[in-house]
This record gives structure tokens, C-alpha cells and sequence, in this order.
């Protein structure tokens, strides 16, 4: 099977001209050099507020700064040349009011060079999101399951299992598509809520541990090739497991440097010619 690796840079237009069409590939990414590897095979690298507990071990993304997100953001927009560079923005740093939402984004993408924001919620953040879209700042949205608000949605729970529930996510996705986004990302909701979901707008949907009928999806990187932790959630395939191949490798230094087989000769400077001079008295 051919592989799509097109070098023609990802845009906000040609995202949406994907609705219905060619999948799109939505990783994680935090670094330049994660950047680099993943870029040519993926549309969309998300600098995710996972990132918290992903790289800082922290317990959830409620404490993640925006200047954490400016500074992974930038690492990540320097080694995107083709993939779309979409940053989360942290709890707290929009929902006070679009005012608020329009500094923090418009720092977030002049000091980034990120293309695109993304923020957590529904109906409630409509008027944001179409504040922020008006003044040039694209917008992706996200409904569903929404971890910054996992406190008050009682913990990390499927969404959508009731009548209600799913009604009340199919009215979050309406309001931030006429808000103006030009994607939502759809978390940890029952699958024919997703795809019925899918199937009513005309934006792309992006699914984590939603359904294989959105327009595209997205994961954790380290998820999918096993660096993060023992638990891997139901709606991860790990298609590498890194973690332990780096465990294998650092016990393997560990035990050559203390054996003193690590350096060896072909590792060191200046060692044949110390070798010639002495030879040559």
C-alpha cells in the first residue's frame, strides 16, 4: 500500500477541503526532533497539554502554562515543513472571556509560529471561538470527553452513553461549527454519537476513543509506541513499544561502562596517534 507523503504544506483551507474525503493523521508532538520524525507522514501535529503529564509527570493538564505551550509550540513549528502546527490552549488562558481568549492565542501563535489554536468546549465557548476566528485566529474545537474539565464531568468517563448526554455533544459540535471552526476533535464519546456526530457536520471531526467515521484521528505519540506508562487505554493500537527498546539500551550501556568495555578505542580521540608517537621512540 503507497504511502500519502505529499510535501505540499498542510493548511487551515485544506483541512476543511478534506471533509468526507482522504483521512486525516493527527499525532502529538513536543519537540523539534519528535517533529522531524513524524512530519512527513502526518497532516496535523497537535502540541497537546498532555504534554503535562506526558513530559512533566504532572497529574493532569490543569497546572500546564501558557508559556509551556509557547515554548513546546515553537520547538515543534521548527521542524514541521509540512504537517499543520495546531497548539492546545491550557486551561485557563480562555475561559475567562474572548478578550482574554484573543491575548493569550494571539501570543500563543506570534511567538509559537504555530498555524492554528485549539480549545476545549461547546455551546459555552461559541462566542469565543467566533470572536477569535473574526480576528484571523484559526480555531480547533474539542468536544466530548474534555480533560481540562474532567472534575466537573466526574473524572475521565465516556461520553454520550445517555440520551441526554449525546443530544447535549451533537449541540456542542453545531454551536463550534457556526462559531467558525475549521475542525473539532471528538474525545472519549460513544461511537454512534460520534459518528452521527460526523455524519451532521460540515467541518472534519477529528475521533480519539470515538469512531472510525470521522474525518480523521489523533493520538498521544507516546501512547502509540509505548513511552508513556503501563496503562495503554482501550482506543490505543501501540504500533512500537519504545519504551522497553530504551530500558534494553540504557542497561546495556550501564553494564559495558561499569565493565569498561564502554569507551573502547574507536570511541576515543587521539588514540592511534598517541599510539605512533610512542612507537616512534
Amino acid at each position: 500500500m503507497s504511502v500519502h507523503l505529499s510535501r505540499d504544506r498542510v493548511t487551515v483551507p485544506k483541512v476543511l477541503a478534506r471533509k468526507g474525503g482522504e483521512k486525516l493523521v493527527v499525532l502529538t508532538a513536543y519537540s523539534m526532533p519528535m517533529a522531524r520524525q513524524l512530519d512527513p507522514h502526518c497532516d496535523i501535529l497537535l502540541v497537546g497539554d498532555s504534554l503535562g503529564m506526558v513530559l512533566y509527570g504532572l497529574p493532569n493538564t490543569l497546572t500546564v502554562s501558557l508559556d509551556m505551550m509557547i515554548n513546546h509550540g515553537a520547538a515543534v513549528a521548527r521542524g514541521a515543513e509540512h504537517a499543520l502546527v495546531v497548539v492546545d490552549m491550557p486551561f485557563g488562558s480562555y475561559q475567562e472571556s474572548p478578550q482574554q481568549a484573543f491575548r493569550n492565542a494571539a501570543q500563543l501563535m506570534a511567538q509559537s509560529n504555530a498555524q492554528a489554536v485549539k480549545l476545549e468546549g461547546g455551546e459555552e465557548m461559541a462566542e469565543t471561538i467566533a470572536f477569535l476566528t473574526a480576528r484571523g485566529i484559526p480555531v480547533m474545537a474539542h468536544v466530548g470527553l474534555k480533560p481540562q474539565s474532567a472534575n466537573s464531568m466526574g473524572g475521565f468517563k465516556v461520553q454520550g452513553r445517555e440520551d441526554a448526554e449525546a443530544e447535549q455533544i451533537m449541540r456542542d459540535a453545531k454551536a463550534v461549527e457556526a462559531a467558525g471552526a475549521f475542525s473539532v476533535v471528538i474525545e472519549g464519546t460513544a461511537e454512534p454519537v460520534a459518528a452521527r456526530i460526523s455524519a451532521n457536520l460540515s467541518i472534519p471531526t477529528i475521533g480519539i476513543g470515538a469512531s472510525g467515521a470521522c474525518d480523521g484521528q489523533v493520538l498521544v505519540t507516546d501512547d502509540l509506541v509505548g513511552m508513556f506508562g503501563e496503562f495503554t487505554p482501550k482506543f490505543v493500537k501501540r504500533y512500537a513499544d519504545l519504551g522497553s527498546q530504551l530500558g534494553e539500551a540504557a542497561r546495556r550501556y550501564a553494564e559495558e561502562v561499569r565493565s569498561g568495555a564502554f569507551p573502547a578505542a574507536e570511541h576515543c580521540f587521539g588514540v592511534q596517534a598517541k599510539a605512533k608517537i610512542s612507537g616512534d621512540r
